[in-house]
């Protein structure tokens, strides 16, 4: 992160706001936008977003399938195959 180019205050964002979202799609680099001095927004590409969110989406699962092991709410591998057949297959 450049700090010098990435943070900016909400006034830069309402006086170039074409300049910014060119800025993010071109680069691919978050801008943070300040109010007051404090951080409140964040601008991101759309691609870089859809990335982050299916990140997250998957270490979600992983903490999911963890506390499942950890609960002993497993089943056989032989089994689960078996069930994705008849579910399938009839």
């Amino acid at each position: 992160m450049y700090l010098s180019q990435d943070i900016k205050p909400i006034s830069y964002l309402k006086a170039k706001t074409a300049d910014v979202i060119n800025s993010v799609n071109e680069n691919q680099r978050t801008i943070i936008i300040t109010q007051n001095g404090e951080a409140k927004a964040v601008v991101q590409d759309i691609k870089s977003y859809e990335n982050l969110q299916n990140s997250l989406n998957l270490l979600k699962l992983i903490v999911q399938s963890e506390d499942d092991i950890e609960k002993g709410n497993i089943i056989k591998q032989e089994e689960m195959f078996d069930n994705l057949e008849q579910k399938l297959f009839g």
